[in-house]
């Protein structure tokens, strides 16, 4: 399941943002790349660790928590830090999939990468080029939004970032491991709740098939999910 999700960030949160990332420190993306990513790799991030990174993450990671489109869909167990990066003067990022396992540096947590997750910190008419392509059965997806959108999609999908030939396009860009490892019965759970929130909003939430519905989805959850 590809998905667009809207407004995670408010335009002052996103001016916020970027005000804290803005002087860096900006160091090379391959930093934190696998070794097929660094081949392709070419762009700036904000280095992790630092007080703008910290400080992003924690504002980042408080707006993610309050959009609820965003928790139906991933589902997250666990979220690997968010990171920012900044891609300018022809940087791009060729075809490459996501690592499969992320581990958390100077830890023992490990992260299995079932969702990828853009955050857009620029809008569209700031920048050309800088489209996602995320590739799958039906072809390539082009995907450039407004500051404040992001889009999910799986992290086992080829993808890649066209070059960036005018400003700079700058996202923060993160990994989740959901409770529910399937893409399918992520999607599945997901139709299901967002049709229980229509049914409950029209009918009320103690209507006799709200009701059935929810238990239905509870269970499924129930026999999908880790914990």
């Amino acid at each position: 399941m590809m998905l667009k999700i809207e407004n995670v960030l408010t335009r002052a949160e996103v001016d916020q943002c970027r005000a804290t990332i803005i002087d860096g420190p900006w160091v090379d993306g391959n930093e934190t790349s696998g070794h097929q990513s660094a081949l392709a790799k070419k762009n700036e991030q904000i280095a992790q660790g630092s007080d703008a990174a910290n400080e992003a993450n924690a504002l980042v990671m408080d707006a993610l928590g309050g959009t609820p489109e965003f928790v139906a869909a991933a589902l997250p167990l666990k979220v690997y830090m968010p990171m920012f990066n900044r891609y300018a003067g022809g940087q791009t990022f060729g075809n490459h999939v996501d690592n499969a396992i992320r581990q958390v540096r100077g830890t023992d947590v490990r992260i299995r990468s079932d969702l990828s997750c853009t955050l857009f910190l620029t809008d569209p008419d700031e920048y050309d080029g800088g489209e996602l392509i995320v590739e799958d059965l039906f072809g390539e997806h082009k995907v450039k939004l407004a500051a404040g959108d992001m889009v999910l999609y799986p992290a086992s999908s080829l993808h890649r970032v066209t070059p960036v030939t005018r400003g700079n396009r700058i996202s923060c860009v993160f990994w989740l491991q959901s409770m529910v490892r399937e893409n399918a019965a992520r999607e599945h759970l997901f139709r299901l709740d967002s049709s229980i929130q229509q049914l409950s909003a029209e009918k009320g939430g103690d209507d006799p098939l709200v009701v059935d519905l929810t238990n239905l989805y509870h269970n499924l959850l129930r026999r999908w999910a880790d914990s």
